[in-house]
């Protein structure tokens, strides 16, 4: 029972073991057989491209001999970094599958390592592939002013479908690839807006109505409001009269015995006015006469 259920895990196990073996692949080992790529193999793991050409499953890689590795000598490792990986397709291509590329289309394009990189200016992470002369598989930049300056050699091995190495004369040359920046420069952050005071709000000023007065017409005379005060009448006290006779209430008591003779009748004969003193009319007439006087003598001056 133990035996039946172990072989078929054991078969699984050498199943996803030969599976992973398959498609993993080592450009480094690939290369340590031919001695001609040694230069070009230390120059792949100084510059860590090995990694990243090792970390992917479909790439098409374009090597060249010691020989031309040498022109690597003396520039910094990022420079060599951004060449090295312009000849790192993101596809596989054998020889075959290139020669009906170049029957079917006069130039291809194809996308690098370089341009997934963001340090690619342009079209410099591109390459052109091309049939010149005689059917020969020729490459070159295509970014402005690149050229087919190198052609395909041969395959140097090849696992279909996930990887392939093939020669080629020379290393492809692109224009400003060595001035680009070594990596892609972030994103500058967006200036936070600057908040802007609101105007203080104007009451609206009224407009001025226009006169209608006639041009040279005098100006009306000021209106001015009289008030009337009402006058109060003055309150006139009522004279009081020293006579015993206005109250009977208040008259006093005399202390003259009720029997005295009344006053004699001479004596009230004098208390009344004289008649003889000139009444007001006849005051009026005197004036009156004087006055026509006074005019006849003035009139007689005159003349």
């Amino acid at each position: 029972m133990k035996n039946s259920i172990a072989s078929p895990l054991l078969f699984l196990s050498l199943l996803l073991l030969y599976s992973s073996n398959s498609l993993a692949f080592n450009i480094t080992r690939i290369l340590s057989p031919y001695p001609e790529f040694a230069s070009l193999n230390g120059l792949l793991s100084q510059s860590k491209v090995a990694e990243e050409i090792n970390s992917r499953r479909t790439l098409t890689v374009l090597v060249f001999d010691n020989a031309e590795a040498s022109a690597f000598s003396g520039k910094p490792v990022e420079v060599i970094k951004k060449i090295l990986s312009v000849h790192v397709i993101l596809d596989y291509y054998d020889v075959k599958k290139l020669t009906e590329l170049g029957v079917s289309t006069n130039t291809s394009t194809l996308t690098t390592l370089f341009q997934a990189s963001g340090s690619a200016s342009g079209k410099q992470g591109f390459i052109s592939v091309s049939l010149v002369n005689e059917g020969e598989i020729a490459f070159g930049a295509a970014a402005k002013g690149g050229a087919l300056n190198s052609k395909l050699v041969k395959s140097v091995a090849a696992q279909p479908y996930n990887i392939s190495v093939l020669q080629i004369t020379t290393p492809i040359q692109v224009p400003g690839i060595e001035s680009a920046p070594a990596t892609a420069p972030p994103p500058k952050p967006a200036a936070a807006p600057v908040p802007v005071p609101a105007a203080p709000k104007k009451s609206p000023t009224p407009a001025p109505v226009p006169s209608k007065k006639k041009p040279g017409a005098p100006a009306p005379a000021p209106v001015v409001d009289v008030i009337e005060v009402p006058v109060e009448a003055p309150i006139i006290s009522a004279p009081v009269s020293d006579s015993p006779e206005s109250d009977s209430n208040f008259a006093p008591v005399s202390d003259a015995p009720e029997s005295s003779p009344p006053k004699p009748a001479d004596a009230a004969v004098a208390e009344t006015p004289s008649t003889t003193s000139p009444s007001a009319g006849s005051r009026r007439e005197v004036a009156v006469g004087a006055g026509m006087v006074m005019a006849a003598l003035v009139s007689c001056l005159v003349v």
